[in-house]
């Protein structure tokens, strides 16, 4: 069976470094699977999470804040600017933020704190998504 080389970097540390059989990811255009032998590709990642199917069909799930991810042929590269574990997601701190980002967002606000804090809310309900897949892996 073909596999793909997969690397997960983000900005703090190496997160993933091994064979997988199947990559999901979230492009700027919507949700990418890759499988071997994928055409060359390189496109930006928005904030959530990136599945990685291993040889033995156990699932590893990652939470990342935006990055890249180029694929060759055989090689998968996803590069984050901020990555963590899926298991390492705080929920609760993920749904305060999403409350206090709502909350900012219903008050009147420059056009910058409003970039700012819809961005942060992104990134939260990302975590929240993140953390979602997560248990139904666990199911």
């Amino acid at each position: 069976m073909a596999v793909l080389k997969c690397s997960i970097v983000s900005a703090e540390e190496s997160l993933f470094t091994g064979t997988a059989k199947r990559v999901v990811a979230h492009g700027s255009m919507g949700d990418l699977g890759i499988l071997p032998n994928h055409a060359p590709l390189l496109t930006s990642l928005l904030p959530g999470p990136v599945r990685v199917v291993k040889e033995d069909d156990s699932e590893e799930i990652f939470y990342i804040s935006g990055g890249f991810l180029e694929v060759q042929p055989t090689e998968v590269v996803v590069l984050a600017d901020t990555g963590i574990r899926a298991e390492d997601l705080d929920e609760a701190a993920a749904r305060a933020a999403v409350k206090e980002a709502e909350s900012q967002l219903s008050d009147k606000v420059s056009a910058q704190d409003f970039s700012a804090t819809a961005t942060s809310l992104a990134k939260a309900a990302a975590q929240l998504r993140t953390i979602s897949e997560l248990k139904r892996k666990i199911k």
